[in-house]
């Protein structure tokens, strides 16, 4: 979904814990990364003077090995591999590092297969047009036309198109926990139809309103893809997609085939300054959104064909019309801004447009990039540590030597002072679960937008950017190209928030109660009364045993249900905080199922405090302010219980 550099990682924090909720799409960063661009003026790394042109192959090669070696030392990557195209040839295909430490074999580019999670989501988007043109579906019908094993159901008057799936509005919530991926090689393949049947994601805004990165749309494509077909997904990808491309060493199929298993790049993960192999990933019934391990160069074929109009030698994947569709912007959630095409997501980097997508699981990165009015094309990827930051930068460097930024004269200030007030206030992403346990674990994923004079701010300290306005809700950051974009409806009142680097993925303006500040204030509030509940029956000891047995049930219950109150918020977020990526989406550990039970004791002990309050005020026990302070007790433990409902705490509600 997210570059994690000192310059935007006020945003990076926050997009991770939405972009956690993706498969392949990003379980870390994912779905598709979100990156923000460096300063344009930054100076290449390389010692190498800049060729006049692309086509000097030698000049290029040196420039990235320069880069590569600067940036996988300094950010601590295993492995990296590099193609780009241009004019219709590969001019760079490169390995670096290691594709398997444990045996020093290197990265190859033509055979090293490296997963490239969301990236996968780019075969099952041309699948789709391929059927399109074929005239096997139409964009802009009822999916439930195509879909047999399934049906979605009609939410809204208005129904779901592939156009919608697409271009990410098709107005799914987003879910995962406990089912988005497997480490079960033995429940592979999986059925698509099954998985998308047993795991329904509910509808909650009408569709073509607002665009929200869903893998869960992509799985759907995929399936429509099969039963449109009459093929397995599997088998249509690599009859149609990477036969005639020639891609030798790519796959969608789970796990790794044997044929291709000497190939199979091994992830690692960072422990104590080491790298170990991680545990593989596998995404099963969700594969079209996320499933393809791939070879630099025959993803150089599958640029090649997009960038020639659907063309690869003499072979045609696409007819030129299908691929212009499909790279055109489709959906935007301002004209100014970056959109989303027919399966990819916009990107401006000095000045230029490129249509992209990025894929991250928990150790692999992978970003692939188009800009057809350059016919040039760029795969990365990375097995482990932060490759998308480490691709962000060498990117950036390219355009920067061989496509540098124009002059721009600098714009002046917009707003006044009084005017960027109403823009301030907490964001969160359009990609989030309201139905599901799903919703607690964005619990802290929101966006606080601060108004400093007339300037807006993220973050604080070394951190903070500053955005000034440039004409009527654009802003763009102080001595940066990035742009954020704001809507508002009729009266005035600023409702959606878009980040440039992020175009598939915008934010809502939060209402109170999804605000985490909020909720820390009661959790926060109503602990203080919880403590003052507990030394009663210790330390007034001589009043507690003059008490009669009904008053001294209250206290007991009180202090009690104060007890637990306070063990169960602990825990949950505790549990919570404590699962890793794997743990989180690829099953629903036993001590997150325990620890629900103590937000159900929790409710039934404040439904008995509340009847024991009602007691206490009938019966007039003790003075009049201790009363009150029991009534405070009680109040806390229905604010805490109105959390965990609120959170969907009360109960197993997994998705």
């Amino acid at each position: 979904m997210v570059r994690f550099l000192s310059k935007n990682r006020i945003v990076g924090l926050a997009l991770l814990a939405v972009l956690g909720l993706g498969t392949g799409a990003g379980l870390l960063l994912q779905g598709r990364t979100a990156q923000a661009e460096t300063k344009p003026t930054a100076p290449p790394k390389s010692n190498v003077e800049a060729p006049a042109h692309l086509e000097d192959a030698a000049g290029l090669e040196a420039f990235v090995d320069g880069i590569m070696e600067e940036e996988m030392n300094r950010l601590h990557i295993p492995g990296a591999v590099i193609s780009i195209v241009k004019d219709g040839r590969i001019i760079l295909g490169k390995g670096y590092g290691s594709s398997n430490l444990e045996q020093a074999l290197p990265v190859d580019a033509a055979t090293s297969m490296f997963r490239i999670a969301s990236t996968t989501k780019l075969f099952t988007w041309t699948a789709v047009m391929q059927l399109v043109e074929q005239g096997k579906i139409d964009l802009d019908a009822d999916i439930n036309t195509y879909l047999t094993s399934m049906q979605i159901p009609d939410t809204y008057p208005e129904p779901i198109t592939m156009r919608h799936l697409m271009t990410h509005t098709a107005g799914f919530e987003e879910g995962g926990v406990g089912y988005q991926i497997t480490t079960d090689p033995a429940a592979l393949p999986g059925s698509i139809s099954d998985t998308l049947s047993s795991h329904r994601l509910a509808r909650i805004r009408p569709p073509g309103e607002m665009s929200a990165y869903s893998n869960y749309g992509a799985a759907l494509a995929g399936l429509i893809v099969e039963e449109v077909s009459g093929m397995s997904y599997d088998d249509y990808i690599q009859k149609y997609l990477f036969d005639p491309l020639d891609m030798q060493y790519s796959t969608v199929a789970e796990p790794l085939p044997e044929s291709f298993a000497p190939y199979g790049v091994v992830g690692y993960q960072s422990e104590n300054d080491s790298w170990v192999p991680g545990i593989p990933t596998f995404e099963g019934g969700f594969r079209p959104a996320g499933s393809g391990t791939v070879s630099a160069i025959d993803m150089a074929h599958f640029m090649i064909a997009h960038l020639q109009s659907g063309t690869y030698g003499d072979r045609q994947i696409l007819k030129p019309e299908t691929a212009a569709l499909m790279h055109t912007t489709a959906f935007q959630f301002d004209k100014r801004l970056p959109g989303v095409t027919l399966g990819f997501a916009e990107k401006r980097i000095n000045g230029l447009t490129l249509i992209t997508h990025g894929g991250s699981d928990p150790m692999f990165n992978t970003e692939f990039y188009l800009a057809p009015t350059k016919q040039l094309g760029i795969f990365l990827s990375y097995n482990g540590g932060p490759g998308s930051e480490a691709a962000a930068e060498l990117v950036q460097e390219l355009f920067d030597r061989y496509y540098p930024a124009p002059e721009a004269a600098p714009s002046e200030a917009y707003a006044s002072a009084e005017s960027v007030q109403k823009y301030a206030g907490s964001y969160r992403f359009t990609r989030r679960n309201i139905s599901d346990i799903d919703k607690f674990f964005n619990f802290f994923a929101q966006l606080n937008i601060a108004a400093a004079g007339n300037t807006l701010s993220l973050g604080s300290g070394s951190e903070q950017q500053r955005y000034r306005e440039i004409a009527p809700d654009l802003f763009q950051l102080e001595g940066g190209a990035d742009q954020i974009g704001f809507r508002t409806d009729k009266s005035g009142r600023v409702t959606h928030m878009m980040l440039d680097i992020a175009p598939d993925m915008p934010l809502e303006r939060m209402p109170l109660l999804d605000r985490s500040g909020f909720w820390l204030l009661v959790i926060g509030s109503s602990a203080f009364f919880f403590l003052t509940a507990l030394p009663g029956p210790l330390l007034f000891r001589k009043r507690f045993k003059a008490m009669t047995p009904a008053e001294k049930r209250a206290v007991r219950l009180s202090a009690g249900t104060a007890s637990w109150a306070l063990l169960s918020v602990i825990t949950m977020f505790g549990v919570v905080m404590s699962m890793d990526t794997m743990q989180k989406f690829s099953g629903i550990p036993p001590l997150l199922s325990l620890s629900l039970i103590m937000p159900l004791i929790t409710a039934g002990l404040t439904l008995a405090l509340l009847i024991s309050t009602a007691a206490v005020w009938r019966n007039k026990y003790w003075k009049a302010w201790e009363r009150v302070h029991y009534t405070l007790v009680t109040l806390s433990a229905v604010g805490l219980t109105f959390f965990f409902h609120y959170w969907n705490l009360l109960g197993w509600q997994f998705g």
